[in-house]
């Protein structure tokens, strides 16, 4: 009864698919940097669920898909906390989370 709707391959590539095209939509639409920021991390996502699903259905013993996903998780998690302590300090000096206005940086 479980294996009622047993996705296939091509499922977990449409889906991942749709992950990677909303995540670039999000990157090139949004001016916010959180926002830019929850896209990459939708491309991210998108990368993991096909390392999964090529993993589990072209090399099913192998777990390489599986190794190189928890690397994506491990990376993005490390890259939220560097990006969101760049943006609280870019939010401490001008008020604003606007990636427009980011060409006003001093050096």
């Amino acid at each position: 009864m479980l294996a009622l709707f047993q996705p296939g391959l091509y499922h977990l590539l449409a889906v991942s698919i749709a992950l990677l095209t909303a995540g670039v939509a999000v990157i090139l639409t949004k001016r916010n940097a959180v926002g830019i920021l929850m896209g990459v991390e939708l491309i991210l996502n998108a990368a993991g669920l096909n390392f999964v699903a090529f993993n589990r259905y072209v090399w099913a013993n192998a777990v390489d898909g599986q190794m190189f996903t928890l690397f994506i998780i491990v990376l993005a998690a490390a890259e939220a906390a560097v990006a969101l302590a760049i943006f609280l300090n870019f939010y401490n000096n001008f008020d604003t989370i606007n990636v427009d206005q980011a060409d006003e940086l001093q050096g």
